[in-house]
């Protein structure tokens, strides 16, 4: 069947899939591009590798299993683009270099990171392979996203479903690829939005699905009542979400705790920690003498009670602080009574660290459910929270935004800077590109000295600031000003600062710098969380408060840029792909294009230099050794291993494979290949030699396990008979084929069958009438029944006087009463059927039987009956005004193998020679056997049950059913065996050729298999060489027959040939036109 792609329906011609394939390269080219293919749902393009992907704002139809299928071990060009397409090839580098992989995916938020993560991740799940351990580790890599996402994301102005941490996902995999580890690294969770949001904006979607999706007893022990009363929800007044149900992803969300393995009590103590800070939220404070006072006691109870902590503890803790003071070299601690503005402080202070240390110990619960001893390969997806401009860019977004940065600056370096500088390198000729590098915006908010940047400035500043820091943030602003305020990028305003980002100008309002990047727990809140009377709760607060603490306290700045760094280098050690997600809209609706916007994040991204360097540039590179490496198996010379200069051994590779001399470069330890395409045509050489080898033990294997289980079925089918009939001397040892007709070359008889309804046995057979007179029918099985074919004149119209197929009768199992056999050596059988029965002769009784045996017993869950006698009854179909009146088959014993028919009124008399005793079992064949496993060279390309998928052709002329003349045929007790009912069936060209040319044969059949074997019909025959003849017993064949193996021989009728070897088997061993092989010694007499 060929594959049909969503894509490949459509005949109109959307832009270009890959964008290095534009006639122009300008910012106007790549968004018109753009434009085409959302405009008709195409929402992934190349430039080159890299994937661009723009956000359509509704579900696609292409992430089904369909498309998985479709893109799992194709190359790039094969397919549209899609991300299963990046991630197909990042999960293939991995397992044939060995190296690990990372993909980035960068864009501004509502641009589609989160979402594109979710499918890479998906794919991963469904491409490898892996037992219960495996799928174990599978489910939480899946699990772990709406958990995160439950509290981790939260509506922005920007995006409905805003990811508020980054995170780097490592998925760890065995050698042989298998997903048997993970590790997750969270950044910056957006700690500022549990307290407070701006318009329009939603606190984490936690808070939301605990009040849709709790239960009552749930909501009555967590005092839920509605978002409004929450003072740390309903700043925004905004509570809903557009295509989000907040009740069935809380059960989402519990569900993945589950299978993550957190156990119920904690997973009650994390919403109880959840609930308690919108209680906390709800404690006020108000002025009394300058000191902030808790203005309802009655609030203090619920959240104390959550908490598992004393309430008069929690307001003493919430309204003074302990202070060190140090006096004349001694050290005593005072308690401060804190004003109104820093008990709200306080109560936030400790809202933020509740819900960060919660966030951290769900990460740290998936990272233990999946850590494994020791790292092999991996591949890991890094989603960050995206580039962002809102109305008021406070700390979060200083620090979103710098991280993004960095994002960036990995991006120049491995696609445009290093790319061209490794061109300068290795010598290659080459023109360098212009392009825009962000290392001068890093290092305006990284640097430490000369001049310091901004982070370092803002650690200063807040090293010296007191508790609450007043005025602290107005002195960063003088500081930067001084410190950096000539910087090409930086420009200060009344109330903060301007950074020109790669991705624009942003304004950040210098309030509340200093205080969230102190980022300080006072010991008092960690002292009153370490008195909670629950583990969990004292678990999220391990300090030691004993220590004496002298180093300056961690900033929140110093953290990100270190854990930026980290990022960094764990990206570099890896081999990079890229994802560019675009956001072609604010309005968050499908098919919407806003031209200006998309134009401004084409430029961002620098994709006309992305697509400039990849024009010019090289798709592919590698050194020597490892290019020799992976194709070395595709010449003689260079396997297994190449004995000279490597650079002379690649060369050779080259030539051997014709690449034209301008697609590939020789670097001085790299080579070079210009277009993917040449790439690709090493990767399919390679495969198909892989293939061949593969297919030639795939053989070896199959044929093996196919005369075991041929032996097995004949020896099933044997016992059918056992004990109750005679056998032939050839067939009791003849292997079955099922498909004696040819039928997938055959539609006139296929005709009759569904569409692709199954055939477990085809033959041609003699059928009786009531005059006893036999006439020619195509028996057909199925697990449908049984269908019966025959021939008539077609009697007027445009075809009359054609013979034309007819069914004649069909069989359904349920109808079918039994079958009737003789107890002697003979052919016969009667088919006994509601309606009339029908007396049937054939070669392959033996087989039909068998098979006929399984299928009424699957259909009817009963046995079929059987019965052996020497005198048979069957009924005849009604004709006219004759009733349906029975006839008598009666069997006697005479002389020789064929059977002698005489008819007499109502009765027909079979006479016919004594065969083998009815207790025989099958033997196997003894003499040589073949390499690939005997007998069974045609059971190989068999169905399961015995029907062949690729039988030979019969020619039309060889088999008539009008000829006046009667065809000779062998006697009975020499049938022809494997798939020959009469000797005249195989046509010239087949028994020339097929013996000595098997071994081409594709396991399991299909359209490169026929057409294989239509190639190899063709060829002449060798000629025999001429052999000396020698001395010893000869023999005459009396029939035709064709070796069906290697280790067979192949005569015509009277060909007189060498006797070798007489065996008590009756397979005897000849030589004949110089080949010494196997035949069936009762095909034959000795002269």
């Amino acid at each position: 069947m060929a594959k049909y792609h969503w894509q490949s329906q459509n005949v109109k011609q959307s832009g270009v899939d890959d964008m290095v394939l534009l006639s122009k390269i300008t910012e106007e080219a790549i968004v018109e591009n753009l434009k085409k293919r959302y405009t008709d749902d195409y929402i992934f393009t190349y430039i080159g590798p890299v994937l661009i992907s723009v956000n359509p704002f509704k579900q696609m139809p292409y992430f089904t299993d369909r498309e998985i299928e479709l893109y799992q071990g194709a190359a790039q060009y094969e397919n549209p683009p899609h991300i299963y397409a990046l991630t197909d090839n990042s999960y293939r580098n991995m397992l044939i270099d060995g190296e690990n992989q990372c993909v980035i995916i960068s864009g501004e938020s509502g641009a589609g990171k989160t979402v594109a993560a979710k499918y890479i991740m998906g794919y991963i799940s469904k491409v490898s392979g892996g037992g219960a351990k495996v799928q174990h580790v599978k489910d939480i890599i899946l699990q772990s996203n709406p958990l995160l996402e439950a509290f981790g994301n939260a509506k922005t102005v920007r995006n409905n479903n805003s990811s508020r941490f980054g995170k780097y996902f490592e998925i760890q995999f065995s050698r042989g690829g298998e997903p048997d580890g993970g590790k997750i690294s969270n950044f910056l969770l957006e700690k500022s939005r549990v307290v407070s949001q701006n318009d329009s904006e939603r606190n984490f979607h936690i808070y939301y699905q605990l009040m849709e999706g709790a239960t009552a007893q749930q909501k009555d022990a967590l005092g839920i009542m509605t978002p409004d009363y929450y003072f740390y929800l309903n700043q925004s007044g905004t509570y809903k979400v557009d295509g989000t149900n907040d009740s069935k992803d809380f059960h989402e969300t519990m569900e993945a705790m589950q299978v993550i393995g957190i156990p119920g009590d904690i997973q009650a103590q994390v919403l109880q920690i959840v609930a308690g800070i919108l209680h906390l939220g709800n404690i006020s404070f108000i002025e009394a003498g300058n000191y902030g006072q808790v203005e309802s006691m009655d609030l203090l109870a619920f959240p104390a009670y959550l908490l598992a902590i004393d309430p008069n503890r929690l307001q003493e803790k919430l309204t003074s602080r302990k202070m060190d003071s140090k006096w004349g070299g001694k050290s005593e601690s005072i308690d401060v009574t804190l004003n109104r503005e820093q008990a709200t402080y306080t109560r936030d202070a400790l809202a933020k660290a509740l819900y960060a240390r919660l966030f951290d110990y769900l990460v740290e619960a998936i990272n233990k459910a999946i850590q494994k001893p020791h790292e092999e390969f991996s591949i890991g997806v890094l989603d960050i929270y995206g580039f962002e401009i809102f109305q008021r860019n406070g700390f979060e977004q200083f620090c979103i935004n710098f991280v993004n940065e960095k994002l960036q600056q990995i991006f120049i370096e491995l696609t445009l800077k290093a790319e061209q500088e490794e061109y300068v390198q290795e010598g290659i000729k080459w023109t360098p590109i212009q392009y825009f590098n962000n290392k001068i915006v890093c290092d305006l908010i990284e640097n430490k000295l000369n001049p310091p940047g901004v982070m370092s400035v803002l650690d200063d500043v807040c090293a010296t600031m007191h508790a609450k820091g007043e005025g602290a943030d107005g002195t960063l602003l003088q500081k930067l000003q001084a410190a950096v305020g000539t910087h090409e990028h930086f420009n200060s305003w009344n109330s903060g600062f301007v950074i020109h980002h790669y991705a624009g100008k942003v304004s950040y309002d210098i309030n509340g710098f200093c205080e969230r990047n102190r980022d300080v727990l006072f010991p008092d809140l960690i002292e009153l969380m370490q008195s909670s009377e629950f583990d969990f709760m004292r678990s999220l607060f391990p300090e030691n408060l004993n220590t004496d603490k002298k180093s300056r306290p961690t900033t929140a700045s110093s953290k990100i840029k270190r854990q930026a760094n980290d990022l960094v280098n764990t990206l570099m050690k890896c081999t990079p792909h890229y994802i560019r997600c675009i956001k072609p809209n604010e309005t968050k609706r499908p098919k919407d294009w806003e031209e200006s916007r998309i134009k401004h994040q084409v430029e961002y991204l620098g994709l006309r230099e992305n697509i400039r360097v990849r024009r010019a540039g090289f798709a592919y590179r590698r050194v020597f050794t490892k290019f020799l490496q992976r194709y070395a198996i595709l010449t003689a010379e260079t396997w297994p291993s190449w004995r000279g200069p490597e650079q002379q051994g690649v060369l050779h590779l080259l030539r051997s494979v014709n690449m034209e001399n301008d697609q590939y470069q020789m670097g001085h330890t790299k080579i070079f290949v210009k277009n993917p395409e040449s790439l690709f045509l090493l990767e399919e050489m390679r495969e198909r030699k892989f293939d061949t080898f593969a297919r030639t033990i795939q053989k070896a294997w199959r044929r093996y396990i196919a005369r075991r289980k041929y032996e097995q079925m004949r020896e099933e089918a044997s016992d059918i008979l056992y004990n109750s009939k005679e056998r032939r001397k050839n067939s009791i040892n003849r292997n079955f084929v099922g498909d004696y007709l040819g039928l997938e070359q055959k539609p006139e008889l296929r005709q009759f069958l569904a569409k692709r309804e199954r055939v477990d046995f085809a033959d041609s057979v003699n059928k009786f009438d009531r005059r006893f007179k036999s006439i020619k029918r195509d028996l057909i099985l199925t697990p449908k029944g049984i269908y019966l074919i025959g021939r008539e004149k077609v009697k007027k119209g445009p075809e009359k006087g054609q013979i034309k197929e007819v069914l004649k009768r069909k069989l359904e199992f349920g109808s079918i009463d039994g079958v009737s056999l003789s107890t002697r050596q003979d052919d016969f059988f009667i088919l006994h059927e509601t309606q009339y029965d029908s007396l049937l002769e054939s070669n392959f009784k033996t087989e039909f039987l068998s098979l006929l045996s399984k299928r009424y017993e699957d259909a009817t869950k009963r046995k079929l009956a059987i019965s052996f006698t020497d005198r048979l009854e069957f009924r005849v179909k009604k004709e006219g005004w004759g009733g349906g009146s029975s006839r008598v088959v009666v069997f006697q014993n005479g002389a020789g193998d064929q059977a002698q028919l005489k008819p007499a009124g109502k009765t027909l008399t079979i006479t016919i020679g004594n065969g083998l005793p009815k207790s025989s079992k099958p033997t196997r064949k003894s003499g040589p056997q073949s390499l690939g496993g005997g007998r069974n060279e045609r059971a190989d390309r068999a169905h399961q049950n015995g029907a062949n998928k690729m039988s030979r052709r019969p020619k039309q002329s060889d088999i008539t059913y009008s000829s006046p003349h009667k065809q000779s045929r062998p006697p009975q007790a020499a049938p022809p065996k494997l798939g020959f009912q009469k000797a005249t069936r195989v046509s010239t060209q087949n028994r020339n050729n097929q013996g000595n040319m098997d071994f081409l044969n594709v396991p399991d059949g299909g359209m490169s298999g026929k057409q294989r074997k239509q190639s190899i019909g063709q060829r002449p025959p060798p000629a025999p060489k001429p052999q000396p003849r020698p001395q010893g017993p000869r023999c005459r064949a009396l029939y035709q027959y064709v070796g069906q193996d290697t280790d067979e021989i192949s005569f015509e009728f009277n060909d007189v040939f060498d006797l070798v070897k007489e065996d008590p088997s009756g397979w005897w061993t000849g030589r004949i036109r110089g080949k010494e092989g196997l035949f069936p010694g009762n095909y034959v007499e000795k002269i």
